[in-house]
């Protein structure tokens, strides 16, 4: 008989109920009693040595992923993430990561280092409301990366078959999302050309006004630790498969702990906001004025309404050494997208170098004398 515990998290404005049952936190098979995991190609969850399977119940008609107020949402204790945790913080590049209690960390899914060490449980650290489960599977990964790395010319063939699936490390990403409705009050100049003979003489007026738009899940990466430029390169996802959040979806993954906080968090959705506004209320000036240039547009703006969603999303990270060097590389793991950096063969180089010079000879001696 599985036990139920019962959360209420007041939000300021009603009780929000999340359920904790042994059936979604006890993940062994109940064949063999291996650790069963989250399977992308499936998405089920899969014993490795059985091959027992398990549906992950689809969300119940209707049942919407909640945006959170975000002025009562700043007082809230910690959320439960579903399961036992732990987390571990890099001393290397000082990411942090929350892992199941039951699992066990040997380096860091960022950079690779050995130098990891558990860090305290932060009571105040809350569990996300959405996640976006992985669609690649860590085998297809490593066919894109392989696709990838044979685009790069230079790259050598070694280096090319160092990196395996089974170096890889699928890690879930935390973001803040928030939603706004926004009204600015705005200044601007419009530009008007007109031909006169052979010039263009411009023409220029001053408008003002109100401009409303409402702003529907601006996404920040909650992360001010991980600076690998590879992650940030590939973190495009299809929110409109966010899924309810389930500890069942992160079964064998690792979670980046966020380090942005929900209020720094907003500070940069704002600056992001600001500028998304600018472009779009220049492009309607443009348009509805028939205007030819937009300039010095002012504009100050309120934001009302403001909601917020704590999400994961995946990505497949990896790290290897080549010629004593250390390499890394990351992989969508929604859409497949691969960013990363790669070893250079200085013998490709210098052979290029010799063909191109070679080429440039020959030319000169056929067509020289012309």
């Amino acid at each position: 008989m599985s036990e139920v515990n019962d959360i209420q998290i007041n939000t300021g404005e009603e009780n929000i109920k999340h359920e904790t049952t042994m059936d979604i936190t006890d993940k062994k098979c109940p064949n063999c009693a291996a650790t069963i995991e989250y399977d992308p190609d499936t998405r089920k969850l899969t014993c490795p040595f059985c091959g027992y399977m398990r549906e992950i119940p689809a969300p119940e008609e209707g049942k919407d992923i909640e945006e959170l107020d975000f002025e009562s949402a700043k007082l809230r204790k910690s959320l439960d993430w579903g399961t036992s945790t732990k987390n571990l913080i890099c001393k290397n590049c000082a990411a942090e990561a929350v892992y199941d209690e039951a699992e066990t960390a040997g380096c860091c899914p960022f950079c690779g280092s050995t130098q990891v060490m558990p860090v305290d449980n932060d009571e105040n650290v809350m569990a996300p409301q959405g996640v976006v489960p992985f669609e690649v599977s860590n085998e297809k990964a490593g066919v894109m990366f392989s696709n990838w790395l044979k685009g790069k010319f230079f790259a050598p063939n070694a280096a090319k078959q160092s990196c395996k699936p089974e170096n890889f490390q699928g890690l879930y990403l935390p973001f803040w999302t928030y939603d706004t409705n926004t009204t600015s009050s705005y200044t601007a100049k419009l530009g008007f050309d007109k031909r006169e003979g052979d010039k263009t003489v411009t023409t220029w007026r001053n408008y003002s006004g109100i401009y409303q738009e409402f702003i529907d899940d601006q996404v920040v990466y909650a992360s001010k630790k991980t600076k690998n430029p590879y992650i940030s390169n590939v973190s495009e996802f299809d929110f409109t498969k966010l899924r309810p959040y389930d500890p069942q979806f992160i079964s064998g993954f690792v979670a980046e702990r966020y380090t942005l906080g929900l209020d720094d968090g907003w500070d940069v959705a704002k600056s992001i906001i600001k500028r998304r506004l600018e472009s779009n209320l220049s492009n309607k000036l443009r348009r509805d004025h028939h205007a030819d240039h937009v300039n010095n547009l002012f504009m100050s703006t309120s934001y009302d309404d403001i909601t917020f969603k704590y999400i994961l999303a995946p990505i497949w990270i990896a790290n290897y050494k080549y010629a004593g060097k250390e390499y890394s590389f990351a992989v969508n793991g929604q859409t497949g997208r691969v960013s990363g950096n790669s070893p250079v063969s200085a013998l490709k180089v210098f052979l290029t170098i010799l063909a191109i010079v070679a080429v440039l000879i020959i030319l000169y001696m056929i067509f020289g004398n012309n």
